[in-house]
């Protein structure tokens, strides 16, 4: 097979072998037969999180909706779904998830793998719903990983790295069906965020800001709240400084707003209003790189007064910073350990040659903060930098060599970041 590259085609896998198994059996049988292997989802990883030195799995042929319990308000899905379709089902059937990252055509398996989010003060990241999963693991069984079963186990699979195993199963809580009007602010003074951060971000169920660093202000302020028909949403006409949109934004300036989720307050389903981008547009590769950097909620004035100071440097480079707010979480290998967080994530031109040199003096800003990056953008720090972040490391790798003792699901990326090598 061809050479095969991920979503923003700044990444070559190097696997020459590409499997698309069609039912669990078949998956074990591969797992049986190789040494070496690893799973990619929606290939939106910008680093070699996903990569394997000989066997790459993909699961979009297993793609469907097991179960529905309405009781129990749980959906069991297979492992290779992606966001936007399930979306569809569970509308049709009068529930939702509680919260979706910007893009909905990332798969539901690798999103939770890396701990992937949206933004809301009491929005924890996607992981955070699974209440059960079943994974195939390196000797070819099957293994269910649960809150009923084995809670602790559970947490710290669900954000596996790809590592435990390939998840063939999940289950995930859901809630009532809900609506959402979007309300989008122009031009937030940042000086603002120093004594306002916590009052702008709990002013709406999810609300991220979006910065480009050609100043000392905030663009954008997307605000989407809570609907009801029973009580009317009271929106300021001024928010610390920053006046209403007087039409639809796309986060970056210049781009039509065609492809991005309704504003101006027309209410809508969640589905179609906490992602930024139409449930319904999917693009086929972004010309661009990702960065994010996860910092405790309570520094993000001083991090992002930090990074203003080379803003210069940044700018020209930069689509958009999008700033956002996520709850803590008890997952092990979350960013948001314990730590109700600010993700700081940076959409930068196709130039890594550029884009590598800023990140250390980024990074470096960062450091007093013990900024936690994402496990699926880019960034240069070393494993002595980014392990000690991870209390629960030893039990991560602990779990590891229990359920593949030789490493069979491990790579270049876990090598080096989980054990160290």
């Amino acid at each position: 097979m061809n050479q095969q590259k991920n979503w923003a085609g700044n990444y070559t896998y190097r696997a020459a072998n590409w499997h698309e198994p069609e039912s669990v059996l078949q998956i074990q049988n591969l797992v049986k037969q190789c040494d070496k292997l690893r799973v990619v989802g929606s290939r939106h990883s910008f680093n070699g999180i996903a990569d394997s030195s000989e066997n790459m799995v993909s699961l979009h042929k297993l793609n469907k909706v097991i179960a529905l319990d309405r009781e129990k308000q749980t959906v069991t899905v297979e492992g290779g779904i992606i966001y936007s379709d399930l979306s569809r089902y569970l509308q049709e059937n009068g529930f939702a998830l509680e919260n979706m990252a910007s893009l909905p055509h990332i798969s539901i398996a690798g999103a939770c793998a890396t701990a992937t989010h949206g933004s809301g003060d009491q929005n924890k990241c996607l992981s955070n719903s699974v209440r059960a999963m079943e994974v195939v693991t390196a000797d070819g069984e099957l293994v269910e990983f649960s809150r009923e079963k084995n809670e602790e186990q559970l947490k710290g699979a669900v954000v596996g790295l790809g590592g435990i195993g390939i998840v063939t199963k999940m289950t995930l809580d859901i809630v009532p069906s809900f609506q959402i009007s979007q309300y989008v602010y122009e031009h937030l003074p940042l000086a603002q965020l120093e004594h306002h951060l916590d009052d702008i971000f709990s002013s709406a169920y999810s609300v991220s800001l979006f910065t480009t660093w050609q100043s000392d202000t905030i663009n954008q302020v997307w605000l989407k709240q809570l609907h009801s028909d029973e009580s009317e949403v009271k929106v300021p006409t001024d928010l610390f400084g920053a006046h209403p949109a007087t039409a639809n934004c796309h986060p970056i300036a210049g781009i039509e707003a065609v492809n991005c989720t309704e504003q101006m307050g027309v209410p809508g389903p969640w589905f179609d209003r906490l992602p930024h981008f139409r449930i319904d547009f999917t693009p086929s590769s972004g010309d661009e790189l990702q960065t994010e950097y996860i910092i405790p909620r309570k520094h993000a004035y001083e991090a992002l007064k930090g990074i203003s100071t080379i803003r210069e440097q940044i700018a020209p480079l930069l689509h958009v910073n999008e700033i956002r707010s996520i709850a803590k979480d008890d997952l092990w290998m979350s960013p948001f350990y314990n730590q109700d967080s600010i993700g700081i994530h940076l959409t930068w031109k196709d130039d890594w040659d550029s884009v590598q040199k800023v990140l250390p003096k980024i990074e470096e800003i960062l450091a007093p903060y013990q900024a936690r990056p994402h496990w699926g953008k880019l960034f240069t720090m070393s494993k002595e930098e980014v392990r000690p972040l991870y209390e629960k490391l030893t039990d991560f790798q602990q779990l590891l060599q229990h359920y593949d003792p030789k490493g069979k699901f491990s790579n270049e990326f876990i090598d080096t970041y989980v054990f160290g090598e």
